[in-house]
């Protein structure tokens, strides 16, 4: 395939895939869900964390699930109210369940961009390890596809594995340069990978490097960037 073509291609198939992992990603609760939440789910989305300690005294059970599988822990998450999730937390919620399409709150952070509430949630011994998603990916892996580059930082200090494959066949790496618009964030986040020691030489399912494909999309800084790269 000529260099022409095979841009073309890999834009086309970038541009589409893109969409239908933006709409196919964790969905916070609606306007009408949140209306319906009683007890916990409630009270951890407003943050009522005097509420909250008074349904956890009375037996509410912590890891309750909406009909979503929402726990109120991804509730509090979603909604970023982190005093609810530090309460959930001392009160002994699972920190890594996964709500029906899969997703933990460590997830929900990062693909939210939200540094504070995930840097909390690492606090609290959350993992960043986890396969998540539809997708068998991870935290990472959303991030760096959407260019959450301080979000990336966290994660890799957090032990977050680097050259995970997900059912897509791509790394964070390749997400970065495939999924993202080349842009000053995703060039930060793809520096993130590559100085963590993330492995520049694992292709996708066609057998395309980042390399490649950053060449591919006319990504000129990361090209630049994985050029530089020996591994």
């Amino acid at each position: 395939m000529n260099t022409a073509l095979l841009r073309a291609v890999v834009i086309a198939g970038a541009a589409w895939l893109g969409a239908a992992l933006t709409a196919s990603a964790q969905v916070a609760p609606s306007a009408a869900e949140v209306a319906a939440y009683t007890g916990l789910h409630a009270a951890a989305h407003r943050g009522d964390v005097a509420r909250l300690k008074a349904q956890l005294a009375a037996g509410a059970p912590v890891d309750a699930r909406d009909a979503a599988g929402r726990t109120p822990l991804h509730v509090a998450t979603f909604a970023r109210q982190r005093d609810a999730i530090r309460a959930l937390a001392a009160a002994g919620a699972t920190l890594g369940l996964l709500e029906h399409d899969r997703y933990d709150a460590v997830t929900i952070a990062a693909v939210a961009d939200d540094e504070d509430t995930l840097r909390l949630l690492l606090s609290l011994g959350a993992s960043a390890k986890l396969v998540t998603s539809r997708y068998d990916g991870t935290a990472l892996i959303a991030a760096a596809h959407l260019g959450h580059d301080g979000v990336v930082r966290q994660l890799i200090a957090a032990g977050a594995p680097l050259d995970h494959v997900n059912n897509l066949h791509w790394t964070a790496a390749i997400e970065a340069v495939v999924l993202g618009d080349g842009g000053a964030r995703h060039q930060a986040t793809l520096k993130a990978l590559l100085d963590a020691g993330a492995n520049a030489r694992l292709a996708d399912r066609e057998g395309r490097t980042p390399l490649e494909l950053a060449r591919a999309r006319g990504f000129g800084e990361m090209v630049k960037l994985l050029e530089a790269v020996k591994r």
